[in-house]
């Protein structure tokens, strides 16, 4: 099963999160079963994609990719992580929580703690949150005014576009769930001992600004769409679906690199001659 990934990238222009149905499954037959299958049978390409890219680093190249995930409370990042990048190898991968600022990150540019947790060369670095909290949460809060959150957009378009430069692939998923299904997440938290520890009685305050969230999310994604490092709105009412909906998003960025496995710079054939004529000695 691969989805329509033209279906999921953003149009450039205005963004209208109303206009894109968060239980859609773009590109599917929208069965449950079978995007579950579609997913466990992308996990061989994309383990040998990542092992290829993670190979390149070691001899000099300085490509990686970076997997942005930015969605409400309960969009699903965190099942992304287990259940889409956790299909390959944790070697390769680096993941970042960001949560409020520290008080030293406070001290400095707000992309300062996010250029600190860059993947390096060959790794995948995902952000579950990111710099995109600095244009929606305090654009919501009113923590900056509306001059510093625009020039805000600006940079990070030009940090995203140094990046590409330094042969980082920039992957944008916002998960777009619907505020009945936010709410249906948060009651199984509630309703379940075992999840009272994922339950914030904050994401109920954040809650009762669901469209001031909306407004800023469509904001920043309109200011944000670009060529360089396009967004892609997923789907995410259907835990399946989004899930392999950034699997072939992640693997498509892959195949796009086609890293190669780097040429041995030592003479094979002499070495295996070495390998079958040298014992260890006792």
């Amino acid at each position: 099963m691969m989805l329509s990934m033209s279906e999921l990238r953003l149009p450039p222009g205005p963004v209208d999160l109303r206009a894109i149905d968060p239980s859609g499954t773009p590109g599917s037959s929208g069965d449950k079963a079978a995007g579950k299958q579609a997913l466990a049978a992308l996990g061989d390409e994309l383990s040998d994609l990542q092992e290829r890219l993670f190979a390149e680093g070691t001899t000099g190249s300085t490509r990686r990719v970076l997997l942005v995930l930015q969605g409400v409370d309960t969009s699903g990042k965190g099942g992304v992580l287990r259940h889409t990048v956790g299909l390959i190898d944790p070697q390769g991968v680096r993941i970042t929580s960001f949560k409020a600022p520290s008080e030293e990150e406070k001290q400095h540019h707000f992309l300062w703690r996010i250029k600190r947790a860059l993947p390096q060369p060959g790794h995948i670095g995902v952000f579950d949150r990111s710099h995109y909290e600095d244009v929606l949460i305090v654009k919501v809060h009113e923590w900056a005014d509306d001059r510093t959150i625009e020039s805000r957009y600006d940079q990070i378009n030009e940090f995203e576009a140094e990046l590409a430069a330094e042969g980082v692939v920039v992957v944008k998923c916002m998960l777009h769930i619907s505020a009945d299904k936010q709410r249906e997440r948060l009651a199984e938290r509630l309703a379940n001992p075992d999840k009272h520890w994922k339950f914030n009685p904050g994401d109920l305050d954040a809650r009762v600004r669901w469209s001031d969230y909306r407004t800023a999310y469509e904001t920043a994604l309109e200011r944000t769409n670009t060529e360089i490092a396009p967004w892609h709105v997923v789907p995410s009412d259907r835990k399946w679906f989004r899930n392999l909906a950034v699997a072939q998003l992640l693997l498509a960025a892959l195949r796009g690199m086609n890293p190669q496995w780097p040429a041995a710079d030592f003479d094979v054939e002499v070495e295996r001659r070495r390998l079958a004529e040298e014992e260890p000695v006792a």
